[in-house]
């Protein structure tokens, strides 16, 4: 195994680990917000748990970019390719924004997804506006996903 192959590895268990991380820790912030609300409220079931189903979305993000990147280089459905140095450590780069951004936005999303289903359980009239809020956070994650294809692309391989 090249040196190349395994900083293109490193990257792609990065990009799911630390978005799955952001995302565990972020519906595990909505659930417990969730929890409190649907005890008293059962019948707001349904609205919590998509505002807490939100924050779910960065693993997703940084596990796509990771299933990229094994395909990039023969990891899923071929043979590993030899990959210089330069070609891992780039792809490895590609990884970065979403691993990173995956994880704060995840976090951050499940905290505002805890005031939304708080707020959810106070006013069930005011979910879909708690929705919006929580949603403004992902624009980071969608943009953290878009620079890491963004590279991830312009890799030669």
């Amino acid at each position: 195994m090249t040196t190349g192959l395994v900083y293109a590895l490193i990257g792609a268990a990065l990009a799911a680990g630390l978005a799955g991380v952001g995302s565990a820790v972020g519906v595990s912030l909505g659930g417990k917000a969730a929890a409190g609300v649907i005890s008293e409220k059962p019948e707001l079931f349904g609205r919590v748990l998509i505002l807490q189903a939100l924050p779910g979305t960065q693993g997703i993000y940084g596990f796509l970019v990771a299933v990229l990147i094994m395909v990039k280089i023969g990891m899923i459905g071929g043979n590993p390719i030899a990959l210089t140095n330069e070609q891992g450590l780039a792809l490895f780069a590609a990884a970065l924004p979403i691993a990173i951004g995956g994880l704060a936005s995840g976090i951050y999303q499940g905290k505002m997804a805890a005031a939304s289903i708080s707020m959810t359980g106070k006013n069930p009239a005011m979910s879909a506006r708690g929705m919006t809020m929580t949603a403004m956070v992902e624009t980071y994650a969608i943009l953290a996903l878009l620079v890491s294809v963004l590279m991830y692309i312009a890799v030669p391989v």
